[in-house]
């Protein structure tokens, strides 16, 4: 098949070469003309992909992926479509479709009737966008009709960074057409282009999975990512209860988990990344009534807040002129990505409080760290109070030795042995504070949130 995927970015590009790999000629679209070129050269436009650097090497070396900034003229050329352009929402929950309109002007001014091509939008959408927004934008700006002369589906991505090839091959491939024809095609292009791992924990078993409409599929997404909203949500406020009344919640969440109908998440200093943190706002874009999905994302963004409050309340109720370093930039341990990452509303409190607040994060340096604002911290350095808020693997053995002076420490992520820091006032979030001599190594880390 000639493919063209529409979106180069850290979803889209590892689908292209996938995509390359499984043996079809693919154009990759994308409006920035440095990561089209940095593409051509058979190089990643940005890090933490496994295997992508060099899978995407090996494909351009073939002639199997190439990149172009002509949308319009790569859709032209090909069978299938598959969109994977961003969307954004704001505070108040409402989603902006600019980038996406403009991608779907330039794919309707590709398309031809001759080629009958599949479209497929990966990016996570409201229930009802893709029947009641892209094909009457599709249909307006080819003068073509859906189903006719093209067949629209929706088919969520359902992967994270840093695991794509990984999550592609573990996950059913989820597909809602507007047709059955439409439906048949997306099953049999999906099955051309990915491979599944063996699941016999699924009664359907693994594969492309046909929901019979686009707004099952794109429900299925918002209710997916939404449940971890929810759920991390109720985690959390089971630990501010726990941590208030001299209970260890992680015992508490293993305890509950031994049963097999209780799947508790871990809480945390915050919930990040361009998932779970978005689509719950999404769904409440269809559904402003649901109050629990309301109160649990209410909940979630309190969070970056109320660990800094364990801070201040361990130095008697203040950090003002108190030097503060935030561990962690990125939203989760081991991707080098800032998105609704907890670090913004941690260092907004902080600064709220008067503190003096640094940065660190392995995978930034120090002028990428700047850039947002942020002095960096270099471990070795004395502070007062340290406050973990991604769970890097390299935080895992750091010791008191590692912050001179150090009187507090709050581990928002549970990943630190606090046994390391002894002479320090050491709290976990969720977790009453209990001395070093008789403090656990944490058993399990974090889920990514």
């Amino acid at each position: 098949m000639r493919i063209t995927v529409v979106g180069l970015g850290k979803i889209g590009l590892p689908l292209a070469v996938q995509f390359a790999r499984s043996g079809h000629a693919v154009l990759g679209a994308d409006v920035n003309p440095g990561v089209v070129e940095t593409v051509n050269a058979g190089k990643e436009p940005f890090p933490g992909e496994a295997h992508l650097d060099q899978y995407l090497g090996a494909v351009v070396a073939a002639g199997q992926l190439t990149a172009t900034t002509d949308t319009a003229e790569a859709v032209s050329r090909s069978d299938a479509v598959v969109v994977v352009v961003p969307l954004f929402v704001d505070d108040e929950a409402r989603p902006d479709f600019g980038w996406m309109d403009s991608a779907t002007e330039d794919i309707a001014r590709g398309l031809r009737a001759e080629n009958h091509t599949l479209v497929v939008y990966e990016t996570t959408l409201p229930v009802g966008t893709t029947r009641t927004r892209w094909r009457p934008r599709l249909e307006a700006g080819s003068g073509l009709a859906e189903g006719r002369d093209f067949d629209l589906v929706f088919s969520p991505e359902r992967v994270l960074t840093g695991r794509v090839f990984q999550d592609l091959r573990r996950y059913p491939k989820l597909v809602g057409a507007l047709s059955r024809q439409g439906a048949e095609r997306a099953v049999q292009f999906y099955e051309q282009v990915l491979q599944f791992d063996e699941r016999p924990d699924l009664e359907r078993g693994n594969g492309v999975w046909d929901l019979g409409s686009a707004e099952a599929a794109e429900m299925a997404k918002l209710a997916e990512t939404t449940y971890r909203d929810v759920n991390i949500g109720l985690a959390n406020q089971f630990g501010r209860f726990a941590a208030a009344h001299g209970i260890d919640v992680y015992q508490v969440i293993e305890a509950s988990n031994s049963q097999p109908y209780s799947h508790i998440h871990r809480p945390g200093i915050a919930v990040g990344g361009h998932c779970i943190p978005v689509y719950p706002r999404l769904y409440l874009w269809n559904d402003p009534e649901a109050t629990v999905v309301r109160a649990a994302r209410e909940a979630n963004a309190g969070m970056p807040d109320y660990t800094v409050g364990l801070a201040a309340g361990a130095l008697g109720g203040s950090l003002a002129g108190r030097k503060v370093a935030v561990l962690g930039a990125s939203y989760r341990g081991g991707v080098k990505e800032t998105a609704f990452s907890g670090v913004f509303g941690t260092v907004d409190a902080l600064r709220a409080q008067g503190a003096d607040v640094v940065v660190h994060d392995p995978m930034y340096s120090a002028d990428e760290l700047a850039r947002f604002g942020w002095a960096a911290h270099a471990i070795g350095d004395p502070v007062d109070v340290v406050i973990v808020q991604a769970d890097h693997a390299e935080y895992r053995d750091l010791g008191v030795e590692s912050f001179p002076g150090v009187q507090v420490v709050v581990d928002g992520r549970h990943v630190l042995d606090e046994r390391r820091f002894d002479g320090t006032r050491f709290l976990v979030v969720g977790r009453a504070e209990a001395s070093v001599e008789h403090a656990a190594v944490p058993a399990s880390r974090q889920a990514p949130s």
